[in-house]
């Protein structure tokens, strides 16, 4: 047993378990929340194929944030579009190509401003924003999804400059970055237009109803603890049983001889005895 205390054993046995522990509770239930929250998406995009939309007001009372339970649903809103706060969300890909995307608060008939991504815009020759089409003017009832907004671990704010062409520009498409440089009080989340809406450019696609790998790697990161944990038992009692490569003894290695003592072997031999 006193193998089991030996350094090199007692460093595979940390690393080990600790693999084993980092499987079992942070790994695995990562990927089992990611598949949680793929099916949640995939539940909401197709309730919401078939469904009615409903006012916004009404699926989102009092300023609530969207949620799984409410994003991608489908809601309806009628006011008037307020150009002069519009943002542009930069280093957006669609398709597998660069874009921009096109955020325009919109002032329901309450009163309530609700940020509207107008879809997306190709880039120019120069990584600049192409040109686009304005809002309309004048009141609009527009059907769009509800989302979530994105969160920017920098907390950057929206910014213009020369290299904007004095445009406001966000990395994030998030409706309180464009409260701050607007000045507006705008709800929580943003909702992203369907095709043929009033104010639509290129909108933007629906993610795949796919359930993704997350439920079988979640699965692997269990199965990769367990082989782990029983190659460690394994190697375990197989050194506890006679013969163990850790405890048997090993035999010590013979002093290499000197030339001398060699040579004076050698004449011991062959002296003659009187």
């Amino acid at each position: 047993m006193r193998f089991l205390l030996r350094p090199g054993w007692l460093a595979l046995t940390v690393v080990v378990f600790t693999f084993a522990v980092c499987c079992y509770t942070l790994l695995s239930p990562w990927q089992f929340r990611r598949d949680a929250e793929q099916v949640a998406q995939n539940s909401a995009l197709t309730a919401s194929f078939t469904a009615k939309p409903q006012p916004a007001a009404q699926l989102l009372p009092q300023n609530a944030v969207p949620d799984q339970q409410t994003e991608w649903h489908l809601v309806s809103i009628t006011g008037t579009y307020l150009p002069s706060a519009e943002v542009v969300a930069r280093l957006r890909t669609v398709q597998g190509e660069g874009a921009y995307e096109v955020l325009t608060p919109l002032r329901a008939t309450d009163g309530t401003v609700y940020l509207v991504d107008r879809g997306y815009v190709r880039l120019d020759d120069k990584s600049g924003v192409l040109p686009y089409a304005a809002a309309p003017g004048g009141q609009v009832t527009v059907v769009a999804r509800v989302r979530s907004d994105e969160n920017d671990p920098k907390h950057r704010d929206a910014f213009a400059d020369a290299s904007t062409n004095g445009k406001l520009q966000s990395y994030t498409v998030d409706s309180q970055v464009v409260a701050r440089s607007s000045g507006l009080s705008i709800r929580p989340g943003y909702f992203q237009l369907d095709q043929n809406q009033p104010g639509v450019l290129g909108a933007l696609p629906l993610p795949q109803l796919d359930s993704g790998p997350y439920f079988s790697y979640a699965l692997q990161w269990l199965a990769f603890g367990t082989m782990a944990l029983l190659g460690w038992l394994y190697f375990t009692i197989r050194e506890l049983r006679p013969g163990g490569a850790l405890t048997t003894e090993r035999p010590e290695r013979s002093r290499r001889k000197s030339v001398a003592e060699m040579l004076a072997e050698d004449e011991d031999e062959y002296t003659p005895t009187g």
